[in-house]
């Protein structure tokens, strides 16, 4: 990473939120820093919010039941909001969700914020919501979230286990923005994490400048309904 093409950098502190528009032609690189972060993250057209990240066309355009590099993140619009260019890890989940207060309290104990200030125990649900406030959204806008940084197994019986010790200290992913992208992130802890004690990590971000583009781009051809979503995301700025 040149430092000529960073814009800025930021950290997201445990159990914190952040959001920003990550703007087309510029790419989010997200670094986990100290070994075993979890990253939730929902996206948005900034343009026309009503146009957001949609999971299972996600998965389906791609045969996909994870995020790697390669991968790209589809809008319920058919367009491309997000293409992984880089990734360390190897494996992000799509299928988790996101941590509410009831199973907070249930795993790790109630501390509220009006008894312990920000010592308290924050949830992912509830991180989203305060987030997209900021931005006009709300509880009809929200959707199923990534988990960057996490895996989930399925056993053959469809059981879903949280696999621990996915992602190492320096571990990172980039994200090339492809559309104006409103990014909404949080740092709780996965909803599958067995670990009984609460203690989510914090994570660092970079903006950089994005590469120009080549025709044998990794993201756009790794299937013919990429190369697909490529096109309708250029038609839609044109």
């Amino acid at each position: 990473m040149s430092e000529t093409c960073v814009l800025f950098e930021d950290t997201v502190q445990p159990g914190a939120t952040w959001s920003h528009v990550v703007k087309r032609g510029t790419t989010l690189r997200i670094t986990d820093v100290g070994g075993g972060a979890n990253v939730g993250a929902l996206f948005y057209n900034f343009d026309c919010p009503v146009e957001r990240y949609n999971m299972s066309d996600t998965l389906k355009a791609q045969h996909i039941a994870k995020l790697t590099k390669g991968c790209v993140l589809y809008s319920d619009m058919g367009r491309i909001l997000y293409s992984i260019t880089d990734d360390s890890v190897g494996w992000h989940d799509t299928l988790g969700g996101c941590s509410n207060p009831r199973l907070v309290e249930e795993q790790y104990g109630n501390r509220r914020y009006q008894d312990v200030l920000n010592d308290c125990y924050k949830n992912a649900l509830d991180g989203f919501l305060i987030e997209l406030a900021k931005w006009g959204l709300g509880w009809r806008d929200l959707v199923p979230n990534a988990n960057f940084f996490s895996r989930v197994d399925l056993a053959s019986d469809g059981a879903m286990s949280f696999a621990a010790g996915n992602s190492r200290p320096g571990d990172f992913l980039e994200l090339r923005a492809e559309m104006n992208v409103l990014t909404i992130l949080n740092t709780c802890q996965h909803p599958l994490d067995p670990e009984p004690t609460y203690e989510p990590r914090d994570v660092n971000l970079s903006v950089l400048r994005s590469e120009s583009f080549v025709p044998d781009d990794l993201c756009r051809c790794s299937c013919p309904e990429n190369s697909r979503g490529f096109i309708l995301t250029e038609r839609y700025f044109q």
